[in-house]
């Protein structure tokens, strides 16, 4: 198989990038929130939950424990009695304690907004900052999730497995303003469309560009065939 040049896999990389766009040209992260550090903690309690689920938990969190101070200060039993239904509500809890108490010890109450800054919290990642950075604080910052991992394996964007290697590669084939908007709409995809187990490549807009690494290969013309019989939805991520 020919090596894709660099100039290949950037002009391929827009064109995936614009595809996604026009399908949806919405996306967004699907964790209800209004406030850094709602986002902060909704993000944490994502962890192996579904974002549904943790808006149905939310709500009465947050009216109860509205920010980082009033966390510290709670008892470990209100918290786990309240993010319970997220499940591992133990690990949480302790991240969500150790976060509120970093945030008020060494950032003066508020959520940091630099990469830097927010790896250095108890339960915030990458994947964690990276969703801050670019759904609160406006910075350029590209979620690596299992739908993004998968896909970006998939469509040949990365020969990576590490998250953070992963995000430097697609990091290199993007403009900044594109990364937020980018792993969002490949989460989404994911969700939808490029499953993990029977991907849809029969009804895929990215069909002409994705060389389905890993992936069982299904003859073009049965692609483009059921391409033609419909589409896929709209949703948010």
């Amino acid at each position: 198989m020919t090596r894709e040049s660099r100039k290949n896999l950037i002009e391929r990389t827009v064109r995936i990038a614009a595809a996604l766009a026009r399908l949806y040209s919405e996306a967004r992260i699907s964790l209800d929130f209004t406030t850094a550090w709602e986002c902060l903690v909704a993000t944490i309690l994502s962890a192996q939950c579904t974002d549904k689920r943790v808006n149905q938990v939310t709500p009465r969190l947050f009216a109860e424990i509205p920010d980082a101070r009033a966390m510290d200060a709670a008892p470990v039993s209100r918290i786990e009695r309240l993010i319970l239904d997220t499940g591992f509500f133990r690990q949480k809890t302790r991240s969500l304690k150790g976060a509120a108490r970093a945030i008020l010890e060494r950032f003066g109450g508020e959520v940091p907004s630099r990469m830097e800054d927010l790896v250095t919290l108890p339960g915030v990642g990458r994947k964690t900052a990276n969703v801050l950075l670019g759904h609160v604080f406006g910075q350029p910052g590209l979620v690596v999730d299992t739908h993004v991992r998968r896909l970006a394996q998939r469509l040949g964007l990365t020969g990576e497995s590490d998250p953070e290697k992963i995000e430097r590669d697609l990091q290199a084939l993007l403009e900044p303003a594109e990364w937020t908007p980018f792993s969002m709409r490949l989460i989404l995809h994911g969700r939808t469309v490029c499953h993990a187990r029977k991907p849809r490549c029969e009804v895929c807009v990215l069909a002409a560009d994705c060389p389905r690494v890993g992936v069982a290969v299904v003859p073009r013309a049965r692609i483009e065939a059921k391409r033609s019989q419909g589409g896929t939805g709209k949703n948010r991520v």
